[in-house]
């Protein structure tokens, strides 16, 4: 999945900007005496009237955009017909500063548009707008429509219609039945005022100032306050997003499990960054529910701990770096071997050729020490510069740290950006030929993406395989909002052919040695009931640790109110089999406002 904090661009909210869906329009108006706002929002996603002009179109004014580069405002008709799936309200997109105000009777005269927030290749659904605009204010201080209650009982627990397959599998052209599917509840009140009371906050509150709530508490609820996310087929319906129309300094900072008491109130708008969003004039008030860091359980004398842990473009510059170090020696204990992915180089986003990453790295360990854990040693093997994806010119790689004083690193030359660790079979036991080595570097699945990485331990005199991984990202698959059901996961094309790489790679060695110890973790960017790891399990060479875990225990991360798993560690059957292994996901990261990173990291505690 992208960074939270690299993914998101320019303002809130794009639709001003963003591809339209009707280039014709007609020059004929529609009246006044025949056009209501329920009559443009129609029963589809598509108004019946777009690239219409309409005029003197009636309503309240409920909602004031003045930010961004979608200014506009909201307005609703207060005598709402009797068809549940027309909403009563629409966006009235201004371009400058709205000269209305909340409660002002206005008539609009201009045309209907449907855009796409994000454009078209985003595959998200369509907003229905009113473009240039002629705004007549004809009294001012009316009472606002009654804000529609959104609630458990309100919202149906199926979540889409599948897309029409003439359609590609778009739901644009589907009548809308918001009594049996979520997406259509809440198109059905696309631009109206709406309310929610008393919500749990299921994603904390970003840099933003976004947060997510669920008005169905105990959907896929886990014990911290989050809503789990387990299956494809399986969505949580009660996550909606909160953003404020106010002044960001007001809006609150909350963790997962904090409550939003009270009324939560305002026009509900569709967006690229989560689609609908209750953009609230009127916000609840926030009751923490006083989530802590998790502490896992320190490994004994005669166990390996081993960990993953996504550092989220980790350089030198970063102010990070103590708090970290205290994560690591803290919260997970220090791990005999520790995974890094997204370890910079030496001067991080600065595209001059730089690939070291040992400042990064000697720094974080410097930290570390500092912070009371061990003196960790390193390896790693620096990409060729900007062929590895990330940040353009971070040159992100994985790293192995590990404390000398408890496990060793059998080093063996060879290895380097371009070569391919390979297999042999020494005294009757596998051998990497390069330690560390990348895997099949030269591999198209590779292109623009991170390399595995792939090292020898020794521990009490056992050898442990383990294989460091950064999968491709999520960036470009159609959100859970799109408008074609169910969405198309583009990016899983090559994250499919890295899985099978990387599977290759591990059956070479248990070939060699059926009984070899082979870890294969970090961040997979995929869930555990994803083709990705099904591949990588493959006929059993490998098997997630984390379907350890009771399923609402299974996340990593959280992203817009789904709490899931994308960071794994897998283990080899002579792992498995032994069941004598602890799994800890340690959540320290994804469930606060107050992040380091934007993944949790992952322990794995086992006998050799």
């Amino acid at each position: 999945m992208p960074s939270k904090r690299t993914a998101r661009i320019g303002a809130l909210t794009v639709a001003a900007v963003c591809s339209t869906l009707s280039a014709v329009v007609l020059t004929t108006p529609a009246h006044a005496d025949t056009v209501h706002i329920h009559d443009i929002q129609g029963t589809t996603r598509i108004s019946p009237l777009a690239g219409q002009k309409v005029t003197d179109v009636a309503g309240i004014v409920t909602g004031v955009r003045t930010y961004g580069s979608s200014k506009g405002f909201w307005f609703q008709d207060p005598n709402a017909d009797d068809d549940p799936a027309t909403s009563e309200g629409v966006f009235v997109f201004t371009s400058s500063t709205p000269k209305v105000a909340v409660g002002d009777s206005v008539t609009v005269s201009g045309t209907v548009s449907e855009y796409v927030p994000g454009g078209a290749s985003s595959g998200n659904q369509s907003l229905t707008e009113i473009t240039k605009p002629t705004v007549t204010v004809v009294s001012s201080g009316n009472a606002v429509p009654a804000a529609t209650v959104v609630d458990a009982t309100s919202v149906p627990d199926d979540y889409t219609p599948a897309g029409d397959t003439a359609a590609s599998g778009s739901i644009n052209g589907l009548t809308l039945e918001p009594t049996k599917y979520a997406l259509d509840y809440y198109e059905s009140l696309e631009g109206m005022n709406v309310q929610v009371s008393d919500t749990r906050v299921v994603t904390a509150t970003d840099p933003y100032s976004e947060l997510w709530v669920t008005v169905k508490p105990r959907e896929h609820a886990n014990r911290r306050g989050g809503t789990v996310y387990g299956a494809y087929t399986s969505q949580n319906t009660g996550r909606l997003q909160i953003q404020s129309l106010g002044s960001t300094a007001d809006f609150p900072t909350a963790n997962v499990g904090d409550e939003l008491t009270g009324t939560t109130a305002g026009p509900l708008d569709y967006n690229q960054f989560g689609g609908y969003t209750l953009v609230a004039s009127r916000l609840g008030t926030l009751e923490k529910g006083g989530l802590e860091r998790e502490t896992t359980t320190k490994q004994s004398r005669g166990e390996l701990a081993v960990a993953t842990y996504n550092v989220e473009n980790l350089d030198p510059g970063d102010s990070t770096f103590d708090a970290h170090a205290s994560a690591i020696v803290n919260n997970l204990q220090s791990p005999d071997i520790v995974s890094l992915e997204e370890i910079q180089d030496n001067n991080g986003a600065t595209d001059d050729g730089t690939v070291a990453a040992d400042q990064t790295v000697n720094k974080l360990i410097d930290a570390i020490v500092a912070a009371g854990g061990p003196t960790y040693d390193w390896r790693s093997i620096d990409p060729v510069n900007d062929k590895d994806g990330g940040e353009p010119g971070g040159n992100i790689r994985q790293v192995f740290l590990f404390n000398p004083e408890r496990v060793s690193f059998t080093d063996r030359a060879g290895g380097d950006s371009t070569t391919a660790v390979g297999v042999t079979k020494v005294n009757g036991k596998a051998q990497l030929t390069a330690s560390p080595g990348r895997v099949d570097p030269a591999n198209a699945a590779w292109t623009s993406s991170r390399k595995p990485l792939a090292g020898e331990f020794v521990f009490r005199g056992k050898t442990v395989f383990v294989i460091a991984n950064h999968l491709n990202s999520k960036g470009g698959d159609q959100g859970l909002t799109s408008q074609y059901q169910p969405p198309v996961r583009s990016s899983e094309i090559q994250r499919h052919a890295q899985a099978t790489a990387v599977n290759s790679f591990v059956n070479e060695i248990l070939k060699t040695q059926k009984n070899a110890d082979v870890i294969t973790l970090g961040d997979i960017n995929d869930f555990d009931f994803s083709d990705t790891t099904k591949i990588l399990e493959g006929d059993g060479e490998l098997w997630s640790a984390i379907k350890s875990l009771p399923k609402s225990e299974r996340y990593t991360y959280d992203y817009q109110g789904n709490s899931q798993v994308l960071d794994q560690i897998l283990v080899s059957p002579s792992i498995r089999r032994g069941c004598d292994f602890e799994y800890d996901s340690v959540h320290i990261n994804s469930e606060f406002s107050d992040q380091i990173s934007d993944h949790d990291p992952q322990v794995l505690r086992f006998r050799p």
